[in-house]
């Protein structure tokens, strides 16, 4: 089989998304499979040329305004359908499908390929924490506009299902993440990376992820108020600098990776996570997979990760006060701590990268039977139209499909 994945970022850039699409390729990889990556070109340098059995054709970009890591890709479907065709895939794969994405789904329809198109990230509800919240319902609404082209939509949580029910995307699957049970493991504890953090025998606080405001880190700022902590940060992002600022007894680690990684995750005591927009959020199952206990909002994926009671505590998306009190609790009980530890071990037992995978390799097949029953789509066709011209009533539509969306499933 040969797989063509389009990625709206990739190396050397890490997220969710990068991390992702490297398993998938390992997994393809170990099939004897082939694939290839199209991605914008990387901020001030072309990137590696290969991953793996993987090609990579990078695609000019531009920086996002205000965050300039995030690189938007410029290529119009002429150009990706001329780097497919010469590819000639068995399927297309779009993670997190944007703007990349948008022209993509359009080039597989042109050339009648089967596409499975997989919701990653809630970027319209990242318009409001910008300062752009006129425009979240258009948002929304070409992320309609892209998986209803698309063959298959694969949902990472059952939160997203909801929300792209009740926008109207149709052809649903779940499709959750895997996680590296042998690398994120409690064994990985460091006496002295919390000698360094915790030199009093503080309670050690983590975070890991993205410094941007749609993560909201800094509602950290609110466990001041909690005697007898260290916070630690693990990540890097646009909101760095201001972050130090409010939070100057903080430990900023900068980005981390690997084992290293591993290393600090397993040496936390309690796991914090702050942002509301997750469709899934890996990193609190690295946590799980570490045996630390996790607080997080009630909303999104950790809905689906999260044990209430039993691996760490959700509370209501806003309530911080209610999100001070559960790190409280698990900060002053020790023993409490310890049996939660426990659960969040067990909790992510089969919740291999493998497994995953073979459930991906389903959902292409599945796929393709369903583009042989799909009417071919032209580029110049109504629907195509409707996420490029609007029409009169389409914003306050769009508007309303998004508040629907955005709402709690």
């Amino acid at each position: 089989m040969k797989v063509a994945l389009v990625a709206e970022s990739f190396l050397p850039h890490s997220n969710g998304v990068t991390n992702s699409l490297l398993r998938v390729i390992d997994h393809l990889t170990a099939r004897g499979d082939e694939a290839m990556v199209i991605a914008p070109e990387s901020k001030g340098s072309q990137g590696p040329v290969r991953y793996g059995i993987a090609s990579i054709t990078r695609l000019p970009a531009m920086g996002w305004p205000g965050y300039r890591d995030v690189r938007v890709a410029l290529s119009g479907v002429g150009k990706i359908s001329r780097v497919l065709e010469e590819y000639e895939p068995d399927i297309v794969h779009l993670a997190s499908p944007f703007t990349l994405g948008w022209t993509a789904v359009r080039a597989a329809n042109e050339l009648d390929l089967p596409s499975v198109a997989v919701y990653q990230t809630e970027i319209p509800s990242y318009a409001d924490r910008y300062r752009m919240a006129w425009g979240e319902g258009i948002l929304w609404n070409r992320v309609l506009n892209i998986h209803e082209r698309a063959d298959l939509t694969l949902a990472p949580s059952t939160y997203a299902m909801r929300q792209l029910e009740q926008l109207g995307v149709p052809r649903l699957r779940l499709w959750p993440r895997g996680v590296d049970a042998a690398r994120f493991d409690p064994t990985k504890r460091s006496a002295d990376l919390r000698k360094t953090w915790a030199p009093n025998a503080e309670v050690v606080v983590g975070y890991v992820g993205r410094l941007a405001a749609e993560k909201r880190v800094e509602d950290l700022a609110q466990l001041a108020s909690v005697d007898g902590i260290s916070v630690v940060i693990v990540g890097e992002g646009p909101s760095h600098q201001k972050l130090q600022a409010m939070l100057p007894d903080a430990h900023f680690t900068g980005f981390l990776t690997g084992d290293d990684l591993a290393e600090t995750v397993a040496s936390f005591d309690v796991f914090v996570h702050c942002g509301e927009v997750e469709t899934f959020c890996q990193t609190i199952q690295e946590a799980l997979a570490s045996g630390v206990p996790v607080v997080a909002p009630r909303r999104g994926g950790p809905i689906d990760l999260v044990d209430h009671g039993q691996t760490g505590f959700l509370y209501t998306p806003g309530q911080l006060d209610e999100f001070v009190g559960y790190v409280s609790t698990l900060v002053n009980d020790t023993e409490l701590r310890e049996r939660f530890s426990a659960h969040c071990r067990m909790s992510v037992e089969g919740r291999t990268w493998e497994k995953v995978c073979d459930g991906l390799m389903d959902y292409y097949a599945e796929a393709t039977r369903i583009r042989g029953d799909r009417p071919a789509l032209v580029a110049d066709d109504d629907k195509l139209l409707r996420g490029l011209v609007w029409r009169p009533g389409e914003v306050a539509s769009a508007k309303a499909r998004g508040r629907r969306a955005k709402g709690d499933a």
